[in-house]
């Protein structure tokens, strides 16, 4: 599909509409009218049996894939009304686990304080990846020093108690410069992830650096920093690459690409990208799957999905990979995936073909699956 007001940058992700990235105050309201708008104009919203409404909220990196599916599911239902909320993948879990809302955004996987709380609250979910992302790491157009950051470099940037304060102190050869820090803000998916991939702790970071749960202000903020490096979701980069300057990233393993590697579909897909290639998921209270409405969206947006991903600046999943999950959902196989805490370095391929086929085929997880999973150390 082409988009003539499209932008693109090396390494080829798919090119993003604009016409698909909404911004986050407009939304609940946005959601809520346009089937009306489109029937007041004479659109063409499909008018059938299908009424009610889906509650949603959680991780604004999830936030454009549910917001495309979202506007899709109203034309097709002019009668279902979306209200898709943006307060974080663990301000979202709150809501989740109060019984508030049907379906979570997460830009990571389920943490074990949240696994307790769902065991307290008697809450079940049915866990859902819906696409692949790479966190990006970018700077200000006018930084003309840094192409590469090493992982050990972005370790000790951020790295609880880090003193480095000045671009000259991450490597020699950067100039004087100070140094400004942009990046998710601790409610976000993005946020744990990032720290765990790099640092090895989730939510271990320093605290001095401007923090936003909403990625276009961090998107603003560094394109107006000259001295700004951050990270967020690569959709937000793809939205904005005039605005801000990407970085390649070298983890120092060449069984994961040799040297720098920036992000792109292949990179993020195999895993090269590493170790800030990630699954984006969403997560279902069967509870509300019992409703008609919820059920129909869930199943809509697993179909769909893998369209509407890539439109919005994401890596789909394999058909195949979509296939699965809908039948995990259709069977409401309940659970983490991942255990009790996030896991970087494992493949959500590799999780879907061992964990996901020897579970539908059996009803139950597969021991030996499990612990060749644990095994693996691939990138998600």
């Amino acid at each position: 599909m082409f988009f003539p007001d499209a932008i693109s940058f090396p390494g080829a992700i798919p090119a993003v509409s604009t016409k698909r990235f909404v911004q986050h105050a407009a939304l609940p309201l946005l959601l809520f009218v346009y089937p009306m708008v489109l029937s007041g104009c004479g659109g063409d919203v499909a008018e059938d049996g299908l009424s009610g409404a889906v509650q949603i909220d959680g991780s604004s990196t999830v936030y454009p894939i549910t917001e495309a599916v979202a506007e899709e599911f109203m034309i097709a239902h002019g009668r279902a009304r979306v209200t898709v909320g943006v307060s974080g993948t663990g301000g979202g879990f709150s809501k989740f686990l109060r019984g508030e809302t049907d379906i979570n955004d997460a830009s990571r996987v389920i943490k074990s304080s949240e696994i307790e709380l769902a065991a307290e609250e008697g809450i079940d979910y049915v866990e859902l990846p819906v696409a692949y992302d790479g966190l990006v790491v970018v700077v200000h157009p006018d930084n003309d020093w840094a192409e590469c950051l090493t992982v050990d470099e972005l370790r000790a940037i951020w790295e609880p108690g880090s003193q480095i304060a000045n671009w000259s102190e991450v490597r020699p050869g950067f100039p004087d410069r100070e140094l400004a820090l942009y990046g998710p803000g601790t409610d976000s998916g993005t946020y744990d992830y990032f720290t765990e991939a790099v640092g090895g702790e989730s939510g271990a970071s320093r605290s001095d650096f401007t923090a936003s749960e909403d990625d276009n202000v961090l998107v603003q903020g560094i394109a107006g920093d000259p001295h700004a490096l951050g990270f967020f979701g690569i959709a937000y980069y793809q939205e904005n690459a005039e605005r801000l300057k990407l970085l390649a990233v070298d983890d120092g393993d060449p069984d994961n690409g040799e040297g720098c590697v920036l992000p792109s579909p292949i990179t993020v897909e195999n895993g090269t990208y590493a170790p800030l290639s990630r699954a984006l998921f969403i997560y279902v209270r069967p509870a509300s799957a019992e409703k008609e409405i919820v059920r129909e969206f869930v199943h809509f947006y697993l179909t769909r999905a893998g369209e509407l991903v890539g439109e919005v600046g994401y890596v789909p999943l394999a058909d195949e990979e979509y296939g699965l999950a809908l039948e995990r959902f259709e069977r409401r196989v309940t659970g983490t995936m991942f255990g009790e805490e996030a896991h970087v370095g494992v493949t959500m391929r590799e999780l879907l073909t061992r964990y996901m086929s020897a579970e539908l085929s059996s009803g139950e997880l597969d021991p030996e699956a499990s612990d060749s999973l644990s095994a693996q150390p691939v990138s998600e």
